[in-house]
């Protein structure tokens, strides 16, 4: 069946967060996805090709939302999309509701609303493999009947009843079966036709008790109903005169709807499993236990990352060894393009993709805990740590995502409905040391850190940085809420989802993109940097006689742009101890964190080594002051890892800032965070020369 317009059915996929709803979105669609916003809004918006007995139709992955009550951006999104006000998406066909078939009630609320939109609905009974696991019993056929669209159990993890689902979507596009909605009392939809002709009936049904019941809604400004606000007020208050609180009426009926639907469809005993899972939720939301075993967590993810991808390095600078040894000698006749082609391509490059395997093991990591639902655990512990700063538990699930990546974690604010406290949490979630920070780290570490104390302690360092970022963002919440924000305390609802088994393949999936996104980046960017850096070194040109090779490449370096230009801005970093490379590294950075490793590569002259990574860290130990003092010391390693962990050096961050909360508040976060790592350095720097004098 094609659309109306003749275009290929759309099919959106809505659900409540943690129900295994974009699961279930990859298995329909596979390899199809692309990825892009929805039109006029950063929130990110995933399609993908579904193929459905013969017909051509396209999936659209909408945001997770518990209500359609349209407070944060996302739930925005999710009513705009399905009454067709999306700008470039068209208004659904049909709607794949994903429910979790362990909390059903709950999960068809939300169903409910969407059914209030006129559009046919498949519900996806998911998670019904946990549901037995637990004991529970649900009659889909029988509920299908009750509730008036097809019911199809699934195991999104697995694969299973998707040949179901797929045959329930083609026939729920011609069929076009309706939810039973809540039977609205007769007084309540008289005041509604009301407010709707008041809104020069533009607005639909769903819309219209949208804004009777969500008081605050940003609906009224989006279709440009200026006087919206007089005629709400008066209509919401005729409501409460005839006993319907528009702050309490909509659950009631809602709920009260439900359980009519739902009475008995299902059989819910509480099993030995499942008092397993509260004693075990007692132990590991423990005000103080909990908190302990966070940190041990926390302690093994980071320390793992850095000893577990080891053998992995060694083998990606092997071939990159090989690669440059190659190109060096099918270039030789050309000595400016073999510069060129292997201290600054192949340099640039292989300096940050040795760090890959790193980057894949944190992405591992950060799987294995969202997966298994202990993310939504930590969460609520640090609501007790962020209360007294002004924000709660829901700002720490965007800032744990930033240790990964800021980008996405900004992004994911939007689920925080307070405006100020989705400010307040972009301000600081830039602050958690994301994986670009990585390679920084384990090169400081690795020639500073691990030679002199063991890989022990090179494991407590690396823990150290990522805690730091942490441990820095609260206080910093705390004073952008008081004085600058003046957030008010907020309260912090949150499902526990329950203790599920990782997917294999859903894990690999989430690795996969956040590492070929790392490549992405080695490939344009950090080339494109790797190659403006290898030509400020190697211009203007230098001729050097009567010395060694290597004193003619220092000379040069010396003498080009690049080294002029960190001699002049040096001074400023001098009390951190940088020397003029080290702050050139560090200057050519902000655009991109990863090039300091490319560019000291290049500064350091190792592209042509075949184990460039131990050669870099043998001349950064080498290499000294015209005095003789050593440049490089435990201090000035701690003093550099300290300046990255707090400095905003992500032009992408900075760009998603600024389109998140405007270029004020991007520069804003730039300026603060710059001057707080400056300040960083210098006083670990400082305080490091006094012990050691």
């Amino acid at each position: 069946m094609a659309a109306p317009d003749g275009r290929a059915p759309v099919v959106a996929v809505a659900g409540n967060p943690n129900t295994g709803k974009s699961t279930l979105f990859n298995r329909l669609t596979g390899g199809s996805q692309r990825v892009g916003n929805f039109g006029g809004v950063t929130v990110e918006k995933k399609e993908g090709a579904l193929r459905l007995d013969g017909i051509d139709a396209v999936a659209v992955d909408l945001p997770g939302t518990y209500s359609l009550a349209a407070a944060s951006p996302d739930e925005q999104v999710v009513l705009d999309v399905l009454t067709g006000r999306s700008e470039g998406t068209p208004r659904p066909d049909a709607v794949v509701c994903v429910v979790d078939a362990t909390n059903l009630g709950r999960n068809l609320f939300l169903v409910s609303q969407i059914g209030e939109t006129g559009l046919p609905i498949v519900v996806a009974l998911n998670m019904s493999d946990e549901a037995e696991r637990k004991g529970i019993r649900i009659d889909a056929a029988k509920l299908s009947s009750r509730v008036g669209v097809p019911v199809v159990p699934t195991v999104a993890t697995e694969g299973r009843g998707l040949e179901a689902l797929r045959g329930a979507i083609a026939s729920a596009l011609n069929d076009r079966p309706k939810f039973a909605v809540v039977p609205w009392p007769e007084s309540m939809e008289e005041v509604c036709r009301s407010v709707r002709a008041k809104a020069g009936g533009v607005l639909t049904e769903a819309e219209v008790h949208r804004l009777m019941f969500d008081i605050g809604s940003d609906l009224p400004r989006r279709i440009g109903w200026l006087g919206a606000e007089p005629a709400l007020r008066e209509a919401r208050e005729t409501l409460k005169l005839r006993g319907m609180d528009p702050v309490s009426f909509e659950a009631t009926e809602r709920y009260r709807h439900l359980e009519g639907l739902l009475e008995g469809m299902s059989t819910r005993p509480v099993t030995a499993r499942a008092r397993r899972g509260y004693a075990v939720d007692r132990f590991l939301t423990h005000r103080f236990w909990g908190l302990l075993v966070f940190g041990a967590i926390m302690f093994v993810v980071f320390s793992s990352i850095y000893w577990l991808a080891k053998p992995l390095m060694e083998g990606v600078v092997a071939l990159f060894g090989l690669l440059g040894g190659w190109a060096g000698a099918a270039l030789a006749g050309t000595p400016m393009l073999q510069s060129l082609v292997v201290d600054g391509v192949i340099a640039g490059v292989s300096g940050v993709l040795v760090f890959l395997p790193q980057i894949l093991v944190l992405f591992f990591f950060i799987a294995l805990l969202e997966d298994t639902g202990y993310m939504a655990r930590a969460a609520f512990l640090m609501d007790k740590v962020f209360s007294w700063c002004g924000l709660n538990g829901k700002s720490f699930v965007p800032m744990l995502s930033s240790f990964a990546c800021a980008v996405p974690a900004i992004i994911g604010t939007r689920s925080i409905e307070d405006p100020k406290a989705r400010l307040a949490t972009i301000l600081i979630s830039p602050l958690m040391s994301c994986s670009a920070r990585l390679p920084v780290y384990v090169l400081m570490i690795g020639a500073f850190i691990e030679p002199t104390y063991g890989p022990v302690w090179a494991g407590v360092a690396l823990f150290a940085m990522h805690l730091l970022g942490l441990v820095v963002a609260i206080p910093v919440a705390f004073v952008i809420n008081r004085f600058l924000l003046r957030t008010r305390p907020l309260p912090f609802v949150l499902e526990m989802p329950p203790y599920r088994r990782p997917g294999v393949r859903d894990v690999g999936l989430k690795m996969y993109r956040n590492a070929m996104e790392f490549v992405v980046r080695a490939g344009t960017v950090i080339l494109a940097f790797a190659i403006l850096i290898w030509a400020l070194t190697f211009f203007p040109r230098t001729e050097a006689e009567g010395v060694s090779e290597s004193e003619a490449r220092a000379a040069q370096l010396e003498h080009s742009y690049l080294g002029r230009f960190g001699k002049a801005v040096q001074p400023a970093f001098e009390p951190a101890g940088f020397d003029w490379k080290l702050t050139v590294s560090v200057l050519a950075s902000f655009p991109a964190r990863e090039v300091v490793v490319t560019t000291l590569g290049i500064i350091y002259n190792v592209g042509e080594a075949e184990d460039s990574d131990s050669l870099l860290r043998e001349r950064l130990a080498a290499a000294s002051w015209p005095d003789g003092r050593k440049v490089y010391t435990p201090w000035v390693a701690l003093a550099v890892m300290v300046f990255f962990a707090l400095c905003l050096q992500c032009g992408s961050t900075v760009a998603v800032m600024a389109r998140e909360s405007g270029w004020r508040w991007a520069a804003f976060a730039f300026v603060y965070m710059t001057g707080l790592a400056w300040i960083g350095a210098v006083a670990v720097y400082q305080v490091g020369a006094g012990l050691a004098a």
